[in-house]
């Protein structure tokens, strides 16, 4: 496992002001949304803002396009799977920890079950050696 600095955190290294997507949301509008902000995945919140999970570019094109469905007539919280996050405060060995476990490029920063942030790979190169770098993506890409 990678470790970070020992001090830094996850609200250290997110990306914060992350927008949550509603959950009611259909994925062509996902897919407008990720277009217009350049972004490559969006959280998902239920109709009380609580974030439930999350959507990647990915995910659109692999479990609704490639399938055949409708991206207009497929909702976001169709496709959100458990909800992987770390709080602000948590340390970045921690979100690291998440993220290679799960193999996951991208993870919310959720306080008060409220998205503040999103912390994905190009946080992680600003904050990283590259020797730790290099081995998160490993990790992460790794087969097996």
């Amino acid at each position: 496992m990678t470790e970070g600095h020992p001090h830094e955190t996850a609200r250290d290294v997110m990306n914060p002001g992350a927008e949550c997507l509603p959950a009611h949301e259909s994925l062509d509008r996902a897919a407008q949304l990720m277009r217009n902000g350049n972004i490559g995945a969006l959280p998902v919140c239920d109709s009380d803002g609580r974030v439930i999970g999350i959507i990647t570019d990915r995910d659109i094109v692999i479990k609704c396009v490639a399938e055949g469905r409708d991206p207009a007539q497929v909702r976001a919280g169709d496709l959100t799977a458990d909800l992987v996050a770390v709080t602000p405060d948590a340390p970045l060995a921690e979100a690291l920890s998440r993220m290679e476990e799960h193999r996951i490029k991208r993870l919310p920063v959720v306080e008060d079950d409220r998205v503040v942030g999103m912390i994905s790979e190009a946080d992680l190169a600003r904050h990283l050696p590259d020797a730790q770098l290099a081995e998160f993506v490993h990790r992460v890409y790794a087969h097996g």
